[in-house]
């Protein structure tokens, strides 16, 4: 099973073009990194394949189901999105946060099967002794955990993070992406995340993707796109890439 993007175009209000003929391919397990200056359509893209935003134009499909044909719950049991780390919190517990990932399956109340997958999930993610702690009150790896526990409480066959290490010191950094790495892996889920550090995306990615100017610029297996000349073009800086522990690394120049 794979998710297929196919010639998607997108733009605001009918306005200019965010997004134009943007087609790829993300395989069961495998890690999609997305990247890209700002502004360049990173979060729009994953928007988009998750359907919270409608394409202008193009398809994605997941084992060959159109997702614009079916209905949201369905999406939901398919795709999780997680967005972005942001600074402020209801006084929501962390148990409920998780939980809220079974509505696509629950009826008038959540059965007792919702609540042993959740509470399943909340050991796997070393999230049981936080259970009842309130959001506004958790670190933010912590809460990081949180929501990526609530989409595994979807049982997706996808997760689509936007810049999952953001705001996070390097622990919380690592400690996030070798989690995702790990359900990618084990779990057989797909994973598409916008990230700005090469270096991580080097060490996680399987593929990367690079925007420019509404467009795909590069993309392909990670160690191949992380190049000097692609990033100098990306990004218009100067770039030494070497090989270390079997992934590219690297390092500005003055």
């Amino acid at each position: 099973m794979s998710l297929e993007i196919s010639n998607l175009s997108f733009s605001y209000n009918n306005g200019p073009k965010i997004l134009k003929d943007i087609s790829l391919t993300v395989r069961q397990g495998e890690i999609l990194g997305i990247l890209g200056p700002n502004g360049t359509g990173k979060t729009t893209l994953i928007k988009c394949i998750d359907h919270i935003l409608t394409p202008d134009s193009g398809e994605v499909a997941f084992d060959g189901h159109n997702l614009a044909l079916l209905t949201p719950k369905e999406i939901a049991k398919i795709m999780a999105y997680v967005p972005q780390y942001a600074g402020n919190f209801f006084t929501m517990r962390v148990v409920d946060t998780v939980m809220m990932g079974r509505l696509p399956y629950a009826g008038r109340q959540y059965s007792q099967q919702d609540k042993a997958i959740v509470f399943d999930i909340l050991r796997q993610m070393n999230l049981e002794s936080l259970a009842f702690r309130s959001l506004n009150t958790m670190s933010g790896g912590e809460r990081q955990r949180a929501f990526i526990a609530r989409a595994l409480a979807q049982q997706p066959q996808c997760i689509i993070l936007d810049e999952p290490t953001s705001s996070l010191d390097l622990h919380n950094q690592l400690f996030i992406l070798h989690t995702i790495a790990n359900l990618a892996k084990n779990r057989h889920i797909s994973v598409i995340m916008t990230i700005h550090d090469l270096n991580l995306a080097s060490m996680f990615c399987d593929k990367i993707l690079m925007l420019k100017d509404t467009r795909i610029f590069a993309y392909g297996e990670a160690q191949e796109v992380l190049t000097e000349a692609n990033i100098d073009a990306m990004y218009q800086v100067k770039t030494k890439v070497t090989v270390e522990d079997g992934c590219k690394h690297i390092r500005l120049l003055k």
